[in-house]
């Protein structure tokens, strides 16, 4: 089967660099839309080296490596990465014109990021991720959580938002064409809470929050730059350089697609972003009803997480102290758990009934305590996860070759 990737940003180059390490698919067909430098020649140049992950050659090879980009057909759009064809399409950018039909490609994966809406015509004039299944694809994976424009439209029925390992089931191959991977940042999230979510049950938790402090993604400014006509957030033109900004992440909405369980407990997300390639951390914060005789303690937090680590490829469980920089490129890590920073605290929520007013009680000073006390234990979990290759495209490469395998 050939793979379709839509883009060569980020997250199309990094999977183009797992799917030929992978050699899953036996061609794949790279979309460009556009004239790129002086030729092939440059595409080739563009795909080897990175200024974050270093060579192709060496990601592929070790230190030892040596070319791996060869046979460049400048006519033909065409070369072999690490021994795989590669086909170079440089035409379209509207989905539903690029040539998956003629190219033979069944499955793409749209790392554009522009092409979020599910609901979207696929004739849609700025173009729509349907167009990849006009243009002759049957599956698309996009590696950006869905984003509906208009207000009012509900998921449509072909389109479903998975994380390997976490709800990879839901994607039904009878019913799903577009399937969404949702974010590296929604993907860590969900290793740090399912494990207690299967622990504790979803009644013992009563509140969540998480702040990202993620590293700079392209949709940055390098440098300041004048906001666009009715701009609101000025600090999207603020230079990632120099600056943390703050900004804001769809995980919390995002993950209750993926474990709707969250979707009774409230959840706060925020995300701030800072100068580094890669390499970001979740720092989550949970609220649980507990008991003061034996409440939880950060030795349970840690064990719940070593056990789960030790079944799951996609968790892991770490004691060292780690920085930012420890975590990029870690294979298929969708999150490794700082141990060592893991806390706890437990105290007696006190909560004035008389100050309530909720339907169906009636507050009688006479039956019932003035103050009803409530143990409550807040955890301090932190995740690490590298946003770019050894997190998000490691489990998008996994979802891909999943979906591909339950195509006949």
């Amino acid at each position: 089967m050939k793979l379709g990737i839509n883009g060569l940003g980020r997250i199309g180059k990094l999977s183009l660099w797992h799917h030929v390490s992978r050699k899953h698919f036996s061609e794949i067909v790279v979309n460009l839309g556009r004239q790129v430098g002086g030729g092939l020649e440059d595409i080739a140049s563009l795909i080897e080296k990175d200024s974050t992950y270093g060579k192709l050659s060496t990601y592929l090879h070790g230190h030892k490596g040596g070319r791996v980009i060869e046979n460049l057909n400048e006519a033909a759009g065409t070369m072999t990465v690490n021994g795989v064809p590669v086909v170079i399409l440089r035409e379209a950018r509207n989905p539903k014109d690029i040539k998956w039909q003629e190219n033979n490609v069944r499955i793409v994966v749209d790392s554009t990021g522009v092409f979020k809406d599910p609901t979207a015509d696929a004739d849609a004039k700025s173009g729509s991720v349907r167009g990849h299944l006009q243009a002759g694809a049957e599956k698309v994976l996009v590696s950006a959580p869905f984003k509906i424009k208009s207000k009012g439209l509900d998921m449509p029925a072909d389109a479903v938002t998975a994380v390997m390992g976490i709800n990879d089931d839901d994607y039904k191959p009878e019913q799903h064409s577009i399937i969404s991977a949702a974010s590296c940042t929604t993907t860590c999230l969900s290793y740090m809470i399912k494990p207690l979510l299967d622990h504790f049950g979803a009644e013992r938790m009563l509140t969540a929050s998480m702040v990202t402090v993620h590293a700079a993604t392209g949709s940055q400014k390098v440098l300041d730059s004048v906001p666009s006509a009715g701009a609101t957030d000025l600090r999207k033109t603020r230079s990632l350089l120099n600056n943390i900004i703050l900004t804001t992440t769809g995980a919390a909405k995002a993950l209750s697609l993926v474990i709707p369980e969250m979707k009774s407990i409230g959840f706060i997300a925020e995300s701030v972003r800072i100068p580094t390639a890669t390499g970001s951390l979740i720092i989550l914060v949970m609220n649980f009803q507990d008991e003061m005789e034996n409440p939880i303690k950060r030795e349970l937090i840690n064990g719940i997480y070593r056990d789960y680590a030790a079944n799951s490829p996609y968790l892991q469980y770490s004691e060292a102290q780690n920085v930012s920089s420890d975590i990029i490129g870690t294979p298929q890590a969708a999150a490794v758990i700082e141990g060592t920073e893991t806390h706890t605290r437990t105290a007696a929520l006190k909560v004035h009934l008389d100050h309530l007013k909720l339907k169906g009680f009636e507050f009688d000073p006479g039956k019932v305590p003035a103050v009803l006390e409530i143990p409550v234990t807040q955890s301090v979990i932190y995740g690490w996860y590298d946003n770019e290759l050894g997190s998000y495209t490691n489990m998008l490469g996994d979802l891909t070759v999943s979906v591909a395998n339950q195509m006949v």
